[in-house]
């Protein structure tokens, strides 16, 4: 059972997060930690248990900068296999289906069973990266995925819907984007950490994929990112329950504009 795992180095949730006024589109990176994001940490999960029950290899793939092989190696620690960087210097800045082409035509380079992901990234929550690989390999694609076995040449998956859960069956190669709650991850052992400094990265760019600048070119892109507003001091309404009432739903009305 071979298994690709596609990554992506996200902001910590616990990380300031502003914005880069010299740089439209970006945010401030220095200070922050960057940790693998935490959907494709149950996609990574997920493969490294079927290679346990099923034999095979696990791949994780991922698409930045030298600083996003810190994310690999933390899988590589959990038990993934090998892993690979895919290189964008140089490319304009990468939209959500150039990520996908880099990724779709690295995966096709060796034989696999089964791609995984996260079902979105924390950082643009776009959550669209599984779908347009599958799309450019041809492949079946099963999202939000929150119980999956393998049997037969099939990937049987179950996910949750409004009012229940539904069984999707996909005949295997496929694409498959995990949700919370696929499994809970495991805390990598000191020995795979150390094993994991060790393991030799696989780096590649798109002139040695085959694809050209243009080809990448974004169809669109960020402008500009904000900062939430402040949050305002809250309001404590004294009175008789029928005054602060009214009261209440003018100031939901006019200032909170909330209904």
């Amino acid at each position: 059972m071979n298994v690709v795992v596609l990554v992506k180095q996200v902001p910590d949730t616990e990380a300031t997060v502003r914005p880069d006024n010299s740089a439209p589109g970006r945010i401030v990176e220095s200070g922050i930690k960057f940790i693998v994001n935490p959907y494709d940490e149950f996609a990574v999960e997920e493969a490294i248990r079927l290679k346990e029950a099923k034999g095979g290899r696990v791949v994780v793939m991922t698409v930045g900068p030298p600083r996003s092989e810190e994310a690999l190696r933390t899988c590589l620690a959990m038990g993934a296999d090998d892993a690979v960087r895919l290189d964008p210097s140089g490319l304009p800045d990468l939209d959500t289906f150039g990520y996908a082409q880099l990724l779709a035509k690295a995966v096709s380079l060796d034989p696999f069973d089964l791609i995984l992901c996260g079902k979105q990234a924390i950082d643009d929550d776009i959550g669209a990266v599984g779908t347009f690989v599958a799309e450019l390999l041809g492949l079946p694609h099963v999202a939000v995925v929150t119980k999956l076995e393998i049997t037969n040449g099939k990937a049987v998956c179950r996910k949750e819907i409004d009012g229940g859960t539904q069984k999707v069956e996909v005949q295997l190669p496929a694409v498959v984007t995990a949700q919370k709650g696929l499994n809970e991850p495991r805390y990598p052992a000191l020995r795979g950490l150390m094993l994991a400094k060790k393991k030799e990265i696989k780096v590649l760019t798109p002139s040695s994929l085959g694809l050209a600048a243009d080809a990448l070119r974004p169809v669109y892109q960020v402008e500009q990112l904000e900062a939430p507003p402040a949050r305002g001091k809250g309001k404590i309404l004294q009175g008789e329950p029928e005054v602060t009432a009214v009261e209440l739903v003018r100031l939901l009305r006019e200032e909170a504009k909330v209904i």
